[in-house]
């Protein structure tokens, strides 16, 4: 059986990220394939354990260095536990976030070298990376205006202030242009069925095989 595909949602708070995921894995499954859907940090047991450490308490909780091997020590378990095994039996994985989300948050927001994160990116998990990442872009103001309408306690990063989301909006189109073979921006202020056509379209194309 053939290796399944390995794509990878991206983008600020509230960008829709997680409907976009349920949306293709109901689209794929529509032409017979099977779609796992996960997120980061999380997944697996042991990854979700390490999200209440990342998402609870005060912004400043944790340093970017911290932050990022607790998220590496949860993505290692996600891969190895889950992504992975889905891959081989051919399944396609669609993660809502996964190391570029480091690169954003800890990296360009959080101000933790690129270069560190690599490291600690390759002792982890060594060249592995997705197939296709799809980078869905909103206005930062107008995503925190999402996440508050659900009624739910904000997250640290959510309570980050305007400056941190101005960077972390600007670090995931930088990691866009800098690897466009693999990544894909999205217009997350579309409405949410064209914002997945508009997935499709570049999952066509860039992976193919769907018909």
């Amino acid at each position: 059986m053939a290796r399944g595909r390995f794509i990878t949602l991206e983008g600020g708070e509230g960008a829709g990220k997680s409907t976009l995921a349920q949306g293709l894995a109901n689209t794929l499954a529509e032409r017979g394939v099977e779609a796992v859907v996960t997120r980061e940090p999380g997944g697996t047991p042991n990854a979700e354990a390490l999200r209440a450490l990342l998402v609870e308490g005060e912004p400043g909780r944790w340093s970017p260095m911290a932050e990022t091997l607790l998220l590496y020590a949860a993505r290692e378990d996600h891969v190895r536990n889950l992504i992975e095994p889905a891959l081989e039996r051919g399944a396609w994985v669609i993660c809502d976030r996964f190391h570029d989300s480091t690169r954003a948050y800890q990296g360009a927001a959080g101000g933790l070298s690129a270069s560190r994160i690599a490291e600690i990116h390759a002792a982890s998990l060594g060249d592995f990376k997705p197939d296709l990442t799809l980078i869905v872009d909103l206005d930062p103001a107008a995503g925190l205006a999402r996440t508050r309408s659900r009624g739910e306690e904000a997250t640290r990063f959510e309570r980050q202030p305007s400056a941190f989301h101005a960077a972390l909006r600007q670090g995931f189109l930088d990691i866009a242009m800098a690897e466009p073979d693999r990544c894909a921006v999205l217009d997350g202020a579309r409405p949410a069925e064209e914002v997945r056509d508009a997935a499709m379209v570049e999952i066509n194309a860039r992976l193919g095989g769907l018909s």
